[in-house]
């Protein structure tokens, strides 16, 4: 039996939902924005190393995935290199948890347990950038074009609701334990639910597929193939260059809190309460997201989100009291799902089935920069000009972001079929 039947499709979403809906339980516990920032807070008072925190675990999703294309491509099943690059950012949760432990149980001094902590951090994170692009292939080749969206957006939304409860038991735990068993529980709880996503991840389901056919292209040099690409692929160019100029849109969200705080006093409760809003919008916009662009196109759902991103910051310029704040938290959520959900779903729709290593690799890896650059260039605005330039400089690349993707950028599942057209009538 293919795994492309109805039957085995609707297995594989089942399984890859429940997948990152624990994983999206662990990271709850073992949160990168309140969990572990404030457990290195505990071992140092470096805000500099404090903050560096967040931006290791979203470079190392990143940068390693164009670095693995070139093997995933030639693997006959994804899912056996997938299960074994995915153990590195699982396991060093128990690690985190040993060294929590480490400081009472065996008199670990601080520095120690600060350069351990930033070790399986780093490990973990990494984990995941050398897992990411077989996982993104795997997905594309065992869920439809016409359902990956729905999809993607599911298993958001699973992840982001069972994040979300996973954090509220993370702050009981911080505040009913001692420490440092406070974290220590913290980190094993999340050790355990990510070897149950393990688990469901395990039982996917993925025929042998035929291997890259020997070719002059594809027996091209590594770099060779990602130059060609890029040279080739006008189509692929203007979306890289559309995420590049984004991620200077979604900077503008890092700074709404504090924004808040400085202009209208918020305080703790609510910011708390503006972050489970944005959460609560994440979950519920992904799968609506996703079904949408699985209907409509996920160029469209791209260009939309941006959308809302902007309308957002617009909100946050000129908001009159803290209550508007709740409509610009709510949006932004809505912004980062769609951006999340539409993003995984087109990579996997550029080129060929062989080539699509590529493309994911590139897509992340290109845009790592960006990533890092754009929070630094954030606070640099707002040190020096105050937060509304910021949020001009940030709403302009939201509209730019648009017009590229509307105005020049192809929608990729109907470009391809033009071309298979084309070249099947000789045009």
């Amino acid at each position: 039996m293919q795994h492309s039947e109805p039957k085995a499709m609707r297995r594989n979403f089942v399984v890859n939902v429940a997948d990152g809906g624990f994983f999206g339980l662990g990271m709850g516990l073992s949160s990168f924005v309140t969990v572990i920032p404030l457990f290195i807070a505990t071992l140092t008072d470096s805000t500099v190393l404090i903050g560096l925190i967040g931006t290791l675990h979203v470079l190392g999703w990143q940068l390693p995935q164009i670095f693995t294309a070139n093997l995933v491509r030639r693997q006959r099943r994804y899912l056996p290199f997938v299960l074994r690059m995915t153990l590195h950012e699982r396991w060093p949760y128990a690690g985190m948890a040993l060294v929590a432990l480490a400081l009472v149980l065996w008199g670990m001094d601080k520095n120690t347990a600060l350069i351990l902590t930033f070790f399986f951090v780093t490990w973990h994170s990494l984990g995941g950038g050398f897992t990411a692009t077989a996982w993104q292939s795997m997905i594309g080749k065992i869920i439809p074009a016409s359902f990956r969206g729905t999809f993607f957006g599911t298993q958001s939304g699973a992840a982001n609701l069972l994040s979300s409860g996973g954090s509220f038991v993370a702050g009981l735990l911080l505040v009913a334990a001692p420490y440092p068993y406070n974290y220590a529980l913290c980190f094993f709880l999340t050790f355990l639910a990510m070897m149950f996503s393990f688990v469901f991840l395990a039982v996917t389901r993925e025929d042998e597929h035929e291997p890259v056919v020997k070719t002059k292209r594809s027996e091209q040099p590594f770099w060779s193939n990602l130059a060609r690409i890029l040279r080739e692929d006008s189509n692929f160019r203007w979306f890289l260059g559309a995420r590049i100029v984004s991620t200077f849109g979604t900077m503008a969200v890092a700074f709404y809190a504090i924004y808040a705080v400085r202009e209208y006093n918020m305080d703790a409760a609510t910011a708390g309460l503006m972050a489970s809003i944005l959460t609560l919008a994440q979950t519920f916009a992904s799968p609506i997201v996703g079904r949408l662009g699985d209907k409509y196109g996920h160029r469209l759902m791209f260009a939309m989100g941006n959308g809302l991103l902007g309308i957002s910051i617009l909100l946050a310029m000129n908001a009159p009291s803290l209550v508007w704040f709740y409509a610009v938290f709510a949006l932004a959520g809505a912004a980062n799902s769609t951006n999340w959900t539409t993003i995984l779903s087109i990579t996997t729709e550029f080129g060929t089935d062989a080539e699509r290593p590529f493309y994911i690799g590139l897509t992340n890896t290109m845009i790592a920069p960006a990533t890092l650059a754009a929070p630094i260039i954030g606070g640099l605005l707002v040190d020096i000009f105050g937060f509304q330039t910021m949020f001009v400089v940030a709403l302009l690349a939201g509209i730019i972001t648009v017009g590229v993707v509307l105005g020049v950028m192809r929608d990729p599942r109907k470009y391809k079929r033009e071309e298979r057209l084309a070249v099947a009538t000789g045009d």
